[in-house]
């Protein structure tokens, strides 16, 4: 089973979004006249992190992106913080004419769509956090992501590429091969080379600081939240998960066996049966 043979059952188009000037990946599925559903990668990641949820949700506007200087989509040079990607988050719904919608955020993905109901309430119907970074600023956590990053980047070594795909995972099975590639490739185009040190600038314990989600942040959240989190996270032990979760009003927790850092992807069969009765709760 590959990525593309995943989506097939469904009709999908990759395309280019200018969102405010950043040309955009993004996937995009589903029925256009239902509520959006927008899903968001980690650090260094892309929208292939979603493939095995698109098909499965297509009962709504599935758009899964690559987020500001990840992946495909334009890198300015500068360094990113939570708020450059929350407005790119917003370019892209005013670009494709998206007043609100439910946000999937997966590690990084999740810290900007918290950010981004927080700031922005009315334009979040109901928020997704899955193993979602930014309630703490571990030293030993951020040096592995920024290392085990720079590593894979700064050859063409696709061992290395594997090992930091690898490092997701609770069972390496799951870092497929095709997955490996995918990601080579795009930790390879020049411009991703260029521009990782600015992808990376939330490991920089000041700036990660000042854009930290704080207890008082999480329980200014007033969107229907779902947290979900893989008991063996290389990245956030199973406590984070459940401070996540008491910080913010009426939130419900989903604790996975044997997952690591992508319980949709690692866990598809059991995350898409929940995200899908979550969603239908929420309604629009």
């Amino acid at each position: 089973m590959t990525i593309w043979t995943e989506l097939s059952p469904i009709a999908y188009r990759v395309e280019y979004v200018d969102a405010a000037g950043v040309p955009t990946r993004t996937l995009r599925a589903g029925d256009p006249s239902a509520a959006a559903v927008v899903f968001l990668h980690g650090t260094s990641g892309h929208l292939e992190a979603f493939s095995r949820n698109i098909v499965a949700h297509a009962e709504y506007d599935l758009h899964a992106i690559d987020m500001l200087g990840h992946g495909y989509t334009g890198k300015p040079d500068r360094p990113y913080e939570i708020a450059d990607y929350v407005k790119h988050l917003l370019d892209y719904f005013d670009a494709t004419g998206i007043e609100k919608a439910h946000i999937v955020g997966e590690s990084l993905g999740g810290w900007v769509g918290a950010r981004a109901a927080i700031d922005h309430p009315g334009r979040v119907l109901s928020l997704q956090l899955l193993c979602a970074g930014g309630t703490v600023a571990n030293p030993e956590v951020m040096n592995r992501i920024r290392t085990s990053t720079k590593d894979a980047v700064a050859t063409d070594d696709i061992e290395l590429t594997r090992k930091r795909l690898r490092l997701l995972m609770a069972a390496e099975e799951d870092a497929t091969e095709e997955l490996v590639q995918v990601r080579h490739a795009i930790y390879h185009q020049p411009e991703f080379v260029a521009n990782v040190d600015n992808l990376l600038s939330l490991q920089d314990m000041k700036r990660r600081q000042r854009n930290l989600l704080r207890p008082e942040d999480l329980g200014r959240i007033t969107q229907p939240t779902l947290v979900v989190w893989g008991r063996q996270n290389p990245f956030g032990e199973v406590p984070e998960a459940n401070r996540m979760h008491e910080a913010i009003p009426g939130s419900r927790l989903e604790l996975f066996e044997d997952c690591g850092h992508w319980p949709q992807h690692e866990k598809a069969e059991l995350y898409n049966p929940i995200s899908l009765e979550f969603l239908r709760k929420a309604g629009v």
